[in-house]
C-alpha cells in the first residue's frame, strides 16, 4: 500500500527537560525543545563536515548547553548525536532557572508557565 503524501515522523527518543550528552564532542546539554525533523538554515546544515553531517529526516534537538570547560550556549544537535548522561548531574546554564522548575533524577521539570 502506497503513502498518502503525507510526512511520517519518527517518535522523538529523547524529551524536553531530559539531560544528554553529545556522542562526538565534549558537551552537555539539558533538551527544552523538539523538532521532528531538521528545521535550521541550509547555511547552518552546509557548516557541518559532510562526513559528519545528519540525515535531515530525524529529530533535531535544542539544547541548553555546557562545554567541557562549564561554558554555556545553545547548541541544535541530531536525535542521531545524542545519548542520555543523567547520571553527570545538572547543567550549568543561566536560562536552567528560567524554564525549569527543578532537577528530578535524570531530567529538568518544565515550569507550569512553560508547559504546553
Amino acid at each position: 500500500m502506497g503513502c498518502s503524501g503525507q510526512l511520517i515522523y519518527r517518535q522523538a527518543k529523547f524529551s524536553v527537560g531530559q539531560i544528554v550528552r553529545h556522542r562526538l564532542y565534549p558537551f552537555r546539554g539539558v533538551i527544552y525543545d523538539v523538532d521532528p525533523t531538521f528545521n535550521n538554515s541550509e547555511e547552518w546544515y552546509q557548516s557541518i563536515p559532510a562526513d559528519r553531517r545528519p540525515s535531515k529526516d530525524q529529530p533535531f534537538y535544542h539544547l541548553l548547553a555546557q562545554n567541557a570547560q562549564g561554558g554555556p550556549y545553545e547548541a541544535y544537535v541530531s536525535e542521531q548525536n545524542l545519548l542520555p548522561d543523567g547520571d553527570n548531574g545538572p547543567i550549568s546554564h543561566p536560562m536552567i532557572d528560567i524554564m525549569f522548575e527543578k532537577i528530578a533524577g535524570d531530567r529538568y521539570l518544565l515550569r507550569p508557565q512553560r508547559r504546553q
